[in-house]
């Protein structure tokens, strides 16, 4: 028996094998090469793990979930703040700062075809969330004298589309050896007696194994020694998907450095107990991330005495690592679990065709970046202004909108306007580009002391 087709054998994908066989050349050749690349063992162990839940589920810890400590809260003396955010300057004009973009997701959910990071979110200049972002660290890296590497995470679904938009507008002014790109990997979905779906012939039914798939993938790339080799030691994470998110901040390294932290978190407030946001909780003395889909309804409407929320601490899912501490992370395999979801999974069949489930009908399996907390010596949690710096795009309506994430950058930019003492209403529409203020110290000086802006500006370039 041929090697492949036994290891198919004994962990339940035979039918697999059966498929190869009736594909014609390339196709079969290619779909048996997919296959070899699979760690099939590993694979029957999360099934096994998904029809039998541990003792560690994370719905049972979230019963003994408290708030998050060592926090460093806004309410934080003024003089603290300004030495944290000296000493991430200090870092940044130093050199040994990068930035991670995780841009794996499409925007379909926005009614958008093609990567997210390419949905224009400019509230008068349409520029892309890619934009902004690039713009962010174009400006901070000539402010501090210094290149800021930035590591895109790609999906499959997003890679080609991604790269090619970055070449097309020459990286946005960065120097394209500044700009690395990397996709994560991806795992096969099983139906709930185990088996491997198929997307169609010979195509294996894949999906991408989550942000926490960052470690091995930049493993796999050379990129955590490439980052070693350049004298980086501080990595400023963020997801696509946040344009207020504050691109290297100087204060959040700052904090983290002066802490000696392995990993830093941003978080703020939830809105309620309901909001679709995962939380940063202590368990036991041991700091963690209990995501939404995880923590019961119970747990998350308890409130204290006041009647605030007593589960706030939403994750932002900006964070900050030390690159030493993530390639000890990756040495061992039980930093990152697998998390298993129960979802509706389109599936090929010779007989039917493409099927698209209007229930769930498989297990899907992915890894979260956050769960590197537990294993930090040292994880430090910042609460950060939401309205000022948590205004992601995830939804077409309702909350959390292109919409709101442009009012949201409108009233930041107001905001600014008003501390350099113009006077601007709430109804004028106005946008600030990162290359002419990354805050708003940045703004005084640039207009007559007692402007009064009536219509609508456009700094964006």
């Amino acid at each position: 028996m041929d090697e492949l087709q036994q290891h198919l054998w004994e962990t339940g994908q035979a039918h697999l094998w059966s498929h190869a066989q009736e594909l014609p050349d390339p196709r079969r050749t290619a779909f048996i090469d997919e296959l070899t690349r699979i760690d099939w063992q590993e694979i029957a162990r999360l099934y096994q793990q998904a029809m039998s839940p541990s003792d560690d589920d994370p719905r049972r810890l979230a019963q003994f979930a408290d708030p998050p400590e060592r926090l460093v809260r806004l309410a934080d003396s003024p003089t603290a703040w300004q030495a944290a955010r000296e000493r991430g300057e200090d870092a940044l004009r130093a050199g040994c700062v990068a930035a991670i973009l995780v841009a794996g997701g499409e925007g379909t959910r926005l009614g958008f075809n093609g990567p997210k990071g390419m949905y224009p979110i400019g509230p008068l200049s349409g520029k892309t969330l890619f934009q902004l972002f690039a713009e962010q660290l174009m400006a901070r890296s000539r402010r501090y004298g210094m290149p800021i590497p930035y590591l895109i995470m790609t999906s499959d679904a997003t890679h080609a589309d991604t790269v090619a938009f970055w070449q097309q507008h020459d990286c946005f002014g960065l120097p394209a050896e500044d700009v690395r790109f990397f996709c994560q990997g991806h795992m096969p979905a099983l139906d709930f007696d185990g088996h491997a779906l198929l997307a169609g012939p010979g195509q294996l039914a894949l999906s991408p194994d989550g942000h926490g798939g960052l470690l091995a993938a930049l493993h796999r790339c050379g990129l955590l020694r490439e980052l070693a080799d350049r004298g980086i030691e501080t990595l400023y994470y963020h997801q696509v998907d946040n344009p207020t998110t504050i691109v290297c901040d100087p204060a959040f390294i700052g904090w983290h450095l002066l802490e000696q932290a392995d990993v830093s978190t941003k978080v703020v407030a939830k809105r309620s107990a309901e909001e679709k946001m995962g939380v940063v909780v202590t368990i036991d003395g041991v700091t963690r991330v209990i995501e939404y889909s995880d923590l019961p309804a119970d747990v998350a409407a308890q409130t204290d005495e006041q009647g605030h929320l007593r589960i706030w601490a939403g994750n932002t899912a900006m964070h900050v690592f030390q690159r030493t501490f993530l390639e000890r992370a990756w040495q061992n395999d039980a930093v990152l679990p697998f998390h298993i979801a129960r979802k509706a999974v389109p599936f090929w069949t010779p007989h039917n065709g493409v099927v698209e489930p209007e229930a769930p009908n498989a297990f899907k399996f992915e890894r979260f970046i956050f769960d590197v907390l537990p294993w930090a010596e040292r994880a430090l949690i910042v609460e950060a202004d939401r309205a000022a710096e948590f205004n992601p795009i995830k939804n077409r309506i309702g909350t959390d909108t292109p919409q709101t994430a442009r009012a949201g950058l409108q009233a930041l930019h107001r905001m600014w306007l008003r501390q350099a003492g113009a006077a601007v209403a709430d109804d004028v529409p106005v946008e600030i580009g990162p290359l002419v203020a990354l805050e708003a110290k940045d703004v005084k000086g640039r207009l007559p002391p007692g402007t009064t802006i009536t219509s609508a500006l456009d700094w964006s370039r």
